[in-house]
């Protein structure tokens, strides 16, 4: 079966002015409801010929033929894009998916009016009843945490969906919804990044706190490997101290104050590093290299 909406291996069967009939590998070619689609000469190989195999991205065209294609689009069945708007009509909103053809949120989908210029997150679903690609901005309706697989503790792959104020939404390995609070944010998150994180709490409600580098003991050594490996690169020292931003101290380590103090505290402890107001150094400091003559 050919999928819309998905990468499909497929072979080379018959050559047309148009371009080249593609089928499913193995097919049976006698059957009387073999099932083609058209590669227009567009997107056509030199190289292609009878019976290589090829792997295509399937949609409908404007005309609602079934179309392959070795572009690569921005979005897949069933999946999440942080899409711009192209166009605004009476039918809806039609988002750049990086096809010949546009992907249409109906007004029916919209969370909000979509304007022309706005890039917005959707998902991109086949409607049953035109069996054409869609998209909808109303993105909790393909979202459920009643059916949690995950443990907390364990790292995640995250969309960050909106702010909101008391932090962040975001999406949960493509499946859940789950809430960045503010105090555990110590980077800039935009609409649509694509992110690693952690499980902190999985509520009684089924609501997911995360969080955005991993808690206890276990991160702390590799924490402090950080800073060491920061200081060796950097003469020795640097200029970020336990005082300093939230911000500036994720810019230098990527790590929140909290994790930076704590992992600062151990190699003090350690006596590795010295602090002072201005600095954090090496307790035993980088000497310069002289060229042996």
């Amino acid at each position: 079966m050919i999928n819309i909406g998905e990468y499909n291996e497929l072979e080379a069967f018959q050559l047309v002015d148009a371009g080249m009939f593609l089928i499913e590998k193995e097919a049976d070619i006698d059957a009387e409801d073999l099932e083609k689609v058209l590669l227009p000469n567009a997107y056509l190989p030199a190289s292609l010929s009878r019976g290589d195999s090829m792997e295509v991205f399937i949609y409908l065209d404007s005309e609602d033929r079934i179309i392959a294609t070795n572009l690569k689009p921005s979005v897949t069945l069933n999946n999440f894009a942080y899409l711009p708007v192209k166009e605004v009509n009476s039918v809806g909103a039609f988002l750049d998916m990086g096809l010949a053809k546009d992907l249409l949120v109906p007004y029916r989908q919209q969370a909000v009016e979509m304007q022309e210029g706005k890039s917005y997150l959707v998902f991109m679903y086949l409607d049953e009843t035109t069996n054409r690609l869609i998209a909808s901005s109303k993105t909790n309706r393909f979202l459920n945490n009643d059916d949690i697989e995950i443990k907390e503790g364990e790292e995640v792959d995250l969309i960050v969906s909106n702010k909101t104020d008391l932090g962040y939404n975001v999406i949960v390995n493509k499946q859940h919804k789950g809430l960045i609070f503010q105090s555990a944010i110590f980077q800039q998150l935009h609409t649509g990044d694509a992110i690693k994180g952690f499980v902190k709490t999985i509520r009684e409600d089924k609501k997911l706190d995360i969080i955005l580098q991993q808690q206890g003991v276990s991160s702390t050594e590799p924490n402090a490997q950080a800073i060491l490996d920061y200081l060796k690169a950097n003469q020795g020292s640097t200029t970020i101290t336990d005082k300093s931003a939230p911000e500036d101290i994720y810019a230098a380590f990527g790590l929140s104050k909290k994790a930076f103090k704590r992992a600062l505290g151990a190699l003090y402890k350690k006596r590795l590093v010295t602090l002072t107001k201005e600095l954090t150094q090496l307790a035993d400091p980088i000497q310069p290299q002289h060229n042996k003559n």
